[in-house]
């Protein structure tokens, strides 16, 4: 067999995979910007890829539906045919179906609202959210909302529950990322290793001024960090008493939803 040939041979399924992977980690950008959008310039920068290489893998998208062009913005953002595509799975998953009644019993304990986020790759997905009977509540994130892993209370416990080496693994691949979000490297890998000595995520300052947030994590069965469970609230609301009250109410429904998908 022609030596020449079996290395191209080879060599294609792996050229194939990373262009695979290249067009995920696109759209995983593109996503975090939901309707508004992302410059070509910000995926460029969050992706380490060429602009050639961005440039050819957004315009074969759009091509193929799968991704939209902002006449006025000049920004990119998922396509109309990716909902589409997701009406093939309609049935809730099998933590959003175990999470309901917890994050029912949690939201009326404590009164503010309640998020649950997934992890996505590297990136925290948010799936629900439950708004408390307080009357100021602090909505920081909608449902669909996607960010880098660290950016967050939830991002911060899932990497806290993660073997450290891996944690840090997937910090370095995001800290291109963290700009927008006024952190870097070392203050979340700081807040991560903070995260695994109280036994959940802290942040004294959330997303939004004047907020606080409280994230515990959840497991799937094989031990991997799948989820996190978090209250945000004014900063007013979580003292550090009600700070430990709140964080054992997510704690015992995380431990519930654990029992819940492994049964």
């Amino acid at each position: 067999m022609d030596r020449t040939r079996f290395t191209r041979n080879a060599m294609e399924p792996r050229q194939g995979a990373q262009a695979i992977r290249r067009a995920l980690a696109v759209l995983r950008i593109l996503a975090a910007g939901r309707e508004d959008g992302v410059p070509l310039a910000e995926v460029i920068r969050a992706t380490g890829l060429t602009r050639p290489t961005v440039h050819r893998i957004v315009h074969v998208l759009i091509e193929e539906g799968i991704v939209e062009r902002h006449e006025r913005t000049g920004r990119y953002a998922i396509g109309n045919q990716v909902p589409e595509l997701a009406l093939a799975r309609p049935r809730p998953s099998r933590l959003l179906i175990a999470a309901n009644p917890s994050l029912q019993r949690a939201s009326t304990e404590i009164g503010d609202t309640l998020f649950l986020t997934v992890r996505t790759g590297n990136d925290t997905l948010c799936v629900d959210r439950r708004i408390g009977i307080y009357p100021i509540q602090v909505l920081s994130i909608e449902v669909g909302a996607r960010r880098p892993l660290g950016v967050s209370s939830a991002g911060v416990a899932i990497l806290a529950a993660m073997p450290a080496p891996e944690a840090r693994k997937i910090v370095a691949a995001n800290e291109k990322r963290f700009d927008p979000y006024k952190t870097d490297a070392a203050t979340v890998i700081s807040e991560v290793t903070s995260a695994r000595r109280l036994g959940y995520g802290l942040r004294e300052i959330g997303l939004v001024q004047g907020t606080k947030s409280i994230s515990t994590w959840i497991k799937t069965p094989d031990g991997r960090p799948a989820a996190a469970i978090t209250v945000s609230a004014v900063r007013t609301r979580l003292g550090p008493r009600r700070e430990q009250e709140v964080a054992e109410i997510l704690l015992r429904e995380a431990r519930t939803i654990e029992q819940a998908i492994g049964g």
